[in-house]
């Protein structure tokens, strides 16, 4: 209960403004009845960060050798834990540090989805880290959209552009071809086509 209403408030108010005192009064009882249970704010959040995970992707049971789209589900589900908690891009910022039984979970059913792929273990464990910074990397662009401040950074470049285009060329041309214009296409998916398509090319023993 305390971890669900500590991810609760993160969901609402963001990581900072979580503390023991502030979880505590939700409950109506004082920080120190908090510390009974949880010795301090770093453990709080390693316990927020399982209780949002879950018990883990729900994979498919029928998949029959279909790892592109198992990766394709863990993938998916994985992309939505982290949209509706953009606060875990903190909470699990990528050191050193023992994993909880549903975070080593997400991890053991990437790993097993690479399996029917042949790749050994250290291959299919890079696969893991580059979906995982793929989903990562995508929660924080959203994570730091503002439209209005989009709208001036596009405004701002076209001007710079406009007047210094010999000084950027490629840059140029890629904006003038529709670079930085919504395309409908969604990131994640082309994203996770393109590692598959990766992994796909180095089955059989190429790196």
């Amino acid at each position: 209960r305390i971890a669900a209403a500590a991810a609760e408030l993160a969901d609402r108010e963001g990581l900072d403004a979580v503390s023991m005192s502030k979880v505590a009064g939700g409950f109506g009882v004082s920080a120190m009845a908090l510390y009974r249970y949880v010795p301090g704010k770093t453990e709080l959040v390693e316990l927020m960060v399982e209780e949002v995970m879950g018990e883990g992707p729900e994979m498919p049971e029928d998949a029959d050798g279909d790892w592109r789209g198992a990766v394709r589900a863990w993938t998916r589900q994985c992309a939505q834990v982290y949209a509706a908690h953009p606060w875990l891009l903190t909470a699990t910022a990528l050191r050193r540090r023992i994993l909880g039984p549903r975070q080593l979970r997400w991890l053991d059913a990437a790993l097993a989805a690479l399996e029917p792929t042949g790749l050994d273990g250290a291959q299919r464990h890079r696969v893991f880290l580059l979906l995982i910074g793929l989903v990562r990397n995508i929660a924080q662009q959203r994570a730091d959209h503002e439209e209005e401040r989009s709208a001036e950074w596009d405004r701002l470049a076209a001007d710079l552009l406009t007047r210094h285009a010999e000084r950027f060329p490629a840059l140029t041309r890629a904006i003038a071809d529709g670079a930085f214009q919504p395309d409908g296409i969604d990131p994640l998916e082309c994203g996770v086509e393109r590692i598959l398509d990766g992994v796909e090319s180095g089955i059989g023993g190429r790196d």
